[in-house]
C-alpha cells in the first residue's frame, strides 16, 4: 500500500483502456489510491484543471501533481515506488528501450490500425484497417519472443511494462471478439499471443480491475451505433 504521507488519486473513465493499463499497474504495485470517474462529456474542472494540454484521461495525482499519459504514468509510478509491488521497466537499459519500442508500436500502430477496422467510415476503410491489424499482430508475437525469451510474460517470469500496455486493451480485445465474431489474438496464428493473453487476464491483479464483459460488450455496442449514425 502506498505509504509515508503518499496520496493517489486516479482521474479515468472505466472502459479506456489507458486508464486500465493504469489500474492494472497499481495493483500489480499493491499501491491504494482514490479512483475519480470522469463523463468525458461533462469534464471536471478537476480534470481539466490536471491536463489542460488534451484534457484526456488517465489522470494521476500524486500529492497534489498530475502526471498525465498512461505510458508516462507507468514509468513514473516505477520511480516514485521502487520498492512498491513489482518493477514494471527492465534494469538493464537495453532490454528497457526494447520494452518502450513495442509499447510506442502498440499505441502507435496496432491500436490506430485497431480503430480503423472497428471504427472506419468506409467498408473499405474497416478492411484496410483489419489487414493492418493481422500484420500489426504478427510483429507483436516477434515482440513477445524477443522480450520474454521463451518465458510467460512480456518481462520474462513475472509481468512487465509491456505486458501492462497490451493488457489494457485486453478487454475491449475480449468484447469485440464476441460483438464480431472474431478472435483477435488466434492461437493458429499469433499462440504467443493468445497463450499470453489467457494468463494476464488469469492473474488476480488483471482480476481485480477488468471490467465486466457484458457492460463493455453493450458500450461497445454503443459505441458502434453511434459511429454508423455519423457515417450516416
Amino acid at each position: 500500500m502506498a505509504g509515508g504521507g503518499d496520496e493517489l488519486k486516479l482521474l479515468g473513465m472505466w472502459a479506456s483502456p489507458y486508464v486500465l493499463r493504469v489500474k492494472f499497474a497499481l495493483s500489480l504495485k499493491g499501491l491504494s489510491y482514490e479512483y475519480v470517474e470522469e463523463d468525458l462529456m461533462n469534464k471536471s474542472d478537476l480534470l481539466l484543471s490536471s491536463n489542460p494540454v488534451n484534457k484526456k484521461v488517465p489522470v494521476l495525482i500524486h500529492n497534489g501533481k498530475p502526471v498525465c499519459e498512461s505510458q508516462v504514468i507507468l514509468q513514473y509510478l516505477d520511480e516514485a515506488f521502487p520498492g512498491a509491488g513489482a518493477t514494471l521497466l527492465p534494469a538493464d537499459p537495453h532490454e528497457r528501450a526494447v520494452a518502450r519500442f513495442w509499447a510506442a508500436f502498440n499505441d502507435d500502430t496496432l491500436v490506430e490500425a485497431s480503430q480503423a477496422a472497428s471504427w472506419g467510415k468506409t467498408e473499405e476503410e474497416r478492411a484496410e484497417g483489419e489487414k493492418k491489424v493481422v500484420e500489426a499482430l504478427e510483429k507483436m508475437e516477434v515482440g513477445l519472443r524477443e522480450c520474454s525469451k521463451g518465458k510467460p510474460f512480456f518481462g520474462g517470469d513475472t509481468v512487465g511494462y509491456l505486458d501492462v500496455v497490451l493488457g489494457g486493451f485486453l478487454a475491449w480485445v475480449r468484447a469485440t471478439d464476441v460483438m464480431r465474431g472474431v478472435k483477435r489474438f488466434d492461437p493458429a496464428t499469433t499462440p504467443l499471443l493468445a497463450a499470453w493473453a489467457e494468463r494476464f487476464v488469469e492473474l488476480d491483479a488483471a482480476k481485480a480491475v477488468m471490467p465486466d464483459m457484458d457492460k463493455m460488450i453493450e458500450f461497445g455496442k454503443v459505441l458502434q451505433a453511434r459511429a454508423a449514425a455519423a457515417t450516416n
